[in-house]
């Protein structure tokens, strides 16, 4: 096969020669979506299919966690902070840099906007995360920690043990921590429909995903990193340009976006660069490949240095070299004595990367080279480092930090564990013997809810409340939708739809809302239950009204236990970007986008975990019952609105009708013979019956002998809506 080409393969003559389908099962081959990029590509529904997982459907690591000797593992990782191994050698004897570093750049691609990226799936394993240019040499770290994955297999997976070295490497350092807690499983395949900025280069100017660089609110959401290719900002200044007030600018929206307010990113700032160094003592243009691109020869291991030794003080990453403080493998308040105690000035390091180091320094207070403690080299500053000195509220943080050293190791302490584990959820996902008992707000607490009272009862006070169909639908629908299996946020506990900013929304009908829990709340308050579990009741008899209409008697599964939140308990900031700016199932849309309702549709599914087929199930039901965002009457295929009936399913697939757009993006369903208007639709509803696979999936609900298993398959589906923030209960 050696020398055949695509090309090739395509000419008569070749194409004898060889069994093999060249290309088929490589990035090599021709997609659908090469063929038909305007096709809606429905990849994000099964990025972490079934097929992927290695362990079989049996397999729950909450039990293969309870297996696992927490203090052995804690010991063995301590005793590999300052185990220098000959092929990666130790800078100074110690791997506390190398580790908190892969934690960081873990924990560090989260953000805020749709909750993707983080460290709880430990995605750092895959393209383009494994590969990206700030990502250099974390491939090294996790090849020294394999010996302690493979030592402790299933009882601990890729996720939490990257986290967790990176919060015993400050543990070694001296850094009294927060907690630390288990929990976070493994995706087995990249999450490569996850968007991460549109360039075609890494580290493109970062004007490409900004409406004006110089505004850094203008960047693009849901990004929060600068440029392609970064965790957060760069280092060199915007643009590689060093500029630290103009970068201290971007420092602050990349780590908002982070859910990072001046103090929190102050604290992480300076503690984070507290320990280790920047390396950049050679050319870039000496390394190998990234690992995605490099030979089998490497192994998965990339950047590597083809000329000269490559490790230890010949160690190329950011390109930056030096160390930030005089005792690098401690940590202390050496960063804000070195930053804060010298004037600085712009340099280039032996890599021509910009760098900042002082002006004037005794050599004592230098730190020493990390492999011949007798040599002396230069402390150095990134501009980001820069910006804390010259951002006047960064500047009196940092003042306050360095007048109160309690205060500053308790406020990196706390951001740490923030930092590592912002995208777990609430604590009932948490597992071991060092979870805090302390709640925080960012953890988006809520408190437990009653089970003793008298479910049937609540059915019977809702049921005699006035409400209609579509009210209770909606408003449970409306407070669960919320959930995003991105960071485990949102949902119906906590009937967070009640407070600020969720009663607000637009995409909640702010006055229908209101009326609809006035006449809810009440009932909670006489029956003992929570206005959660009231909300989520009035939702499951609305389904079971419906399926009963449709011919159907069915119970829709009912736990209770939700509790109600309180403003208290509630960082209504952080809530903001969980409002739905559309929401396909009601049929809404706040406003034109540049992305298509139907992409649109794809993302919320996605974010609330559903497949393929849940997601066309509930479509067609909530439109039977009549669900729509404003009583709109898009894609209400029926006559028999508010009957949960397969009729949404009958009429997308009846060539009796022709579809056709009229103004405002929507369309006509007519019939071919008269003419007459019989419904409007939506791009959303249309596509059910446009795209292939979501037709295949409508085509089943419309056979005659499947209107039972519609029912059935809409009932399992909206109970996992429902129950999708019961980590109280997997618990």
């Amino acid at each position: 096969m050696d020398g055949h080409t695509v090309e090739g393969d395509l000419n008569e003559s070749s194409r004898g020669k060889c069994p093999v389908m060249h290309g088929g099962l490589t990035a090599l081959s021709t997609t659908v979506m090469d063929w038909w990029p305007n096709a809606l590509n429905l990849d994000i529904l099964h990025q972490q299919d079934a097929k992927t997982k290695p362990y079989g459907a049996d397999f729950n690591y909450r039990e293969e966690l309870e297996k696992l000797d927490v203090e052995a593992l804690k010991d063995d990782l301590r005793k590999l902070m300052n185990d220098s191994q000959e092929w990666w050698p130790a800078d100074w004897g110690s791997y506390v840099g190398m580790f908190a570093r892969v934690a960081w750049h873990a924990a560090g691609s989260y953000r805020l906007a749709d909750g993707r990226g983080g460290g709880g799936t430990g995605n750092q394993r895959f393209a383009p995360l494994n590969s990206w240019p700030d990502n250099v040499n974390t491939d090294k770290g996790r090849r020294l920690l394999w010996p302690i994955k493979k030592k402790y297999g299933n009882k601990i997976s890729w996720a939490d043990l990257m986290i967790l070295s990176g919060t015993i490497a400050y543990e070694v350092a001296g850094l009294k921590t927060f907690g630390f807690a288990f929990g976070r499983e493994d995706i087995w395949h990249p999450e490569k429909d996850t968007y991460w900025g549109a360039e075609k280069e890494w580290l493109a100017p970062s004007d490409t995903r900004y409406g004006d660089v110089s505004k850094p609110e203008t960047m693009e959401n849901p990004l929060a990193a600068v440029q392609m290719g970064l965790i957060y900002v760069n280092p060199e200044g915007v643009n590689g340009e060093p500029d630290p007030q103009k970068t201290a600018d971007q420092v602050r929206e990349t780590f908002a976006r982070m859910a990072m307010d001046d103090v929190e990113t102050a604290a992480l700032t300076a503690g984070g660069h507290t320990i280790g160094k920047c390396h950049g003592n050679g050319s870039a243009d000496d390394l190998s490949p990234e690992p995605e691109a490099a030979g089998p020869e490497y192994q998965g291991i990339g950047w590597m240095n083809t000329k000269g030794r490559g490790v230890g003080r010949d160690t190329v990453v950011s390109g930056i070299e030096g160390a930030w403080t005089k005792e690098p493998t401690k940590f202390d308040m050496g960063w804000f004595e070195m930053l804060f105690g010298h004037e600085w000035e712009l340099k280039k390091s032996p890599a021509g990367a910009f760098q900042w180091m002082p002006v004037d320094i005794k050599e004592e207070d230098m730190p020493v080279d990390v492999e011949d403690p007798s040599i002396k080299v230069m402390p150095i500053m990134t501009d980001a480092d820069m910006a804390m000195k010259v951002d006047p509220v960064y500047n009196e943080i940092c003042q306050k930090f360095m007048a109160d050293p309690k205060y500053f190791e308790d406020a990196f302490a706390r951001a740490w564990f923030k930092l590592t584990h912002r995208d777990m959820g609430p604590k009932a996902r948490y597992f071991g013997p060092d979870v805090p008992q302390e709640d925080l707000v960012w953890q988006d607490p809520v408190p437990a809810g009653s089970t003793d009272y008298d479910v049937a009862a609540v059915k019977a006070k809702i049921a005699d409340a006035g409400l209609s169909l579509s009210d209770m639908v909606s408003t449970a629908w409306d407070s669960a939708r919320t959930y995003r299996g991105s960071d485990m946020r949102g949902g119906a506990n906590g009937a967070r739809i009640r407070l600020a900013p969720q009663k607000d929304w637009a995409g909640n009908e702010p006055e229908r809302l209101s009326a609809v829990l006035a006449k809810l709340e009440p009932i909670a308050a006489e029956t003992g239950a929570s206005i959660a579990d009231v909300i989520v009741l009035a939702g499951n008899l609305g389904v079971e009204r419906a399926a009963k209409a449709a011919g159907f008697d069915i119970e829709v599964p009912f736990t209770p236990g939700r509790g109600d939140a309180t403003d208290e308990m509630t960082d209504a900031e952080s809530f903001e970007p969980l409002e739905p700016l559309a929401d396909g199932f009601r049929n809404w849309q706040k406003e034109d986008y540049v992305v298509s309702p139907e992409e649109m549709l794809l993302d919320r599914a996605q974010l609330m975990g559903l497949t393929a087929s849940e997601m066309t199930v509930l479509i067609g039901g909530m439109r039977a019952m009549g669900t729509n965002h404003g009583g709109s009457e898009l894609g209400v295929f029926t006559d028999r609105k508010g009957a949960l009936t397969t009729d949404f399913y009958d009429v997308l697939t009846d060539m009796r009708y022709q579809w056709v757009p009229v103004a405002g993006g929507t369309y006509e369903i007519r019939d071919r013979k008269s003419g007459e208007v019989k419904y409007t639709a939506s791009r959303v509803d249309l596509v059910f019956g446009s795209n292939s696979i979501l037709r295949a999936y409508a085509e089943v609900y419309a056979q005659d002998d499947n209107a039972g298993k519609f029912v059935q398959d809409f009932v399992a589906a909206w109970t996992k809506v429902m129950d999708a923030d019961r980590f109280d209960v997997a618990a």
